[in-house]
């Protein structure tokens, strides 16, 4: 799998609404999109958003990472994540809670932060970068919003042009870029975009998300000439995604390193 086309075709054999979007981050060539507007669940592809959200309000002024939070057990979270297996009374920060949603997809510190910053105040920072297609509209595991038909939903445009900015230090800050650009290297889910490119030790960014017949993932590659990969999978046969995604990941590395 080498070509643009080749790659195409096989987005569209996959079956699912499935999405693409690639762009290489010399700042001049184009992208190449496969329904990269078409929202889809977002599973836990909505935490990247709720991760800037917290960095924005940080440098507001309207929370300090260094606030504490007391775990209690009704806070707790089904997995991903670690803190539904730690004893209630832990006192744990701001920050620690946005890293470990980010680097171990926890559910239950995504939860905490969503109550913390609002939910009305993610999607206004998400109207302000131009997503438009990307909603936080629910906590995770509300059982009752999701029956009335709430879902949180992504697009990979969206996601692939909020990780082009922070590449570049236009998220919240320069500062807060590189430090969300560092939180989303240390990811430890790396099974999709990462798969075949860990054994040459790439720095990745990026942020996961699975579900019933759901698997994305959305990053940055610091390949050679680095590049923004987003690939979002809904209704699909979740080992086929898995498998095509590492594939066309390995594919645009080998484009970026010749």
């Amino acid at each position: 799998m080498q070509g643009d086309r080749e790659i195409l075709e096989s987005l569209e054999k996959l079956p699912g609404k499935i999405s693409l979007y690639y762009r290489p981050l010399d700042g001049a060539s184009p992208a190449l999109e496969f329904q990269a507007q078409t929202p889809v669940v977002a599973a836990s592809v909505i935490k990247l958003p709720i991760l800037i959200e917290a960095f924005r309000q940080r440098e507001e002024g309207l929370v300090d990472f260094g606030e504490e939070f007391v775990l209690r057990e009704e806070d707790k979270m089904p997995s991903c994540g670690a803190l539904n297996y730690l004893q209630a009374g832990l006192k744990i920060s701001m920050r620690d809670l946005a890293v470990l949603m980010i680097i171990l997809s926890d559910n239950t510190a995504t939860n905490l932060l969503i109550d913390r910053l609002g939910m009305e105040a993610v999607n206004a920072t998400l109207s302000s970068l131009g997503a438009q297609g990307s909603r936080l509209r629910r906590k995770l595991f509300d059982a009752e919003a999701a029956e009335r038909g709430l879902q949180n939903t992504v697009t990979a445009r969206d996601m692939g042009q909020i990780l082009e900015e922070m590449y570049f230090a236009r998220i919240v800050s320069p500062r807060a870029s590189e430090e969300m650009l560092q939180i989303l290297s240390d990811q430890q889910l790396n099974g999709k975009i990462p798969f075949f490119l860990k054994q040459d030790g790439v720095r990745i960014a990026h942020k996961t998300g699975e579900d019933g017949g759901i698997t994305h993932d959305v990053g940055i590659v610091f390949a050679k000439r680095p590049f923004v990969l987003c690939m979002l999978c809904e209704q699909t046969i979740v080992p086929e995604a898995e498998r095509l995604m590492q594939e066309v990941a390995r594919a645009f590395y080998r484009r970026a390193n010749a």
